[in-house]
């Protein structure tokens, strides 16, 4: 049996920000990302941030008082923002498929699984309870394609990665949820 998820609120995440510093710094400090341990302690603080955002939610994989995962999304703002990787989606996927996918869509921001807990689902159950409020299926990511682990759990999940290369040295590429209505492989009710 894996770890117990929990959706939790923004007030209620500084209980778990030391378990949350301790899996991004384990998990992100790899590569691709090879961010230190500086960086944990920034997201953590970022976190009080994003938990204002707009249909923000946050999971926690727990074993036991151990937090061994989390996750984070929230719903992308219309207009597109272009602060961070945002206006190399943007260049990437043009106005009317970053306004018509994106804006308005769940985005995934982070999900990270400590090593002992990975291949027990925490990964999966973290995932599926962040997106869980995109009832339109609209829910999207961004990752490098470095992240070859990352990926592969992305497309066993269902995930559709963006044939369009994200611009810039950090090799990102967009990944469109299960049940994204841009997929191409998703059926659409008015089509013949």
């Amino acid at each position: 049996m894996g770890p117990e998820v929990r959706l939790v609120g923004g007030a209620d995440l500084p209980a778990y920000a030391d378990g949350i510093r301790r899996v991004y710094a384990e998990v992100f400090s790899a590569p691709p990302w090879g961010e230190d341990e500086a960086m944990a302690g920034l997201y953590v603080e970022r976190l009080a941030d994003d938990a204002l955002r707009p249909g923000f939610t946050a999971a926690v994989a727990c074993d036991g008082d151990t937090v061994a995962g989390f996750a984070t999304a929230w719903t992308t703002p219309d207009p597109f923002p272009q602060d961070r990787s945002y206006g190399a989606v943007a260049a990437a996927l043009g106005p009317e498929r970053t306004t018509g996918w994106l804006c308005g869509g769940l985005e995934v921001d982070e999900l990270a699984v400590a090593a002992r807990a990975r291949g027990t689902g925490a990964g999966a159950a973290l995932l599926a309870a962040v997106t869980g409020p995109a009832a339109d299926g609209r829910c999207w990511l961004l990752t490098s394609l470095r992240a070859q682990d990352a990926l592969r759990f992305y497309r066993r999940a269902g995930w559709h990665q963006v044939p369009a290369p994200v611009p810039g040295r950090a090799g990102l590429t967009v990944l469109l949820g299960p049940r994204h209505p841009g997929r191409p492989d998703v059926s659409r009710p008015d089509a013949s």
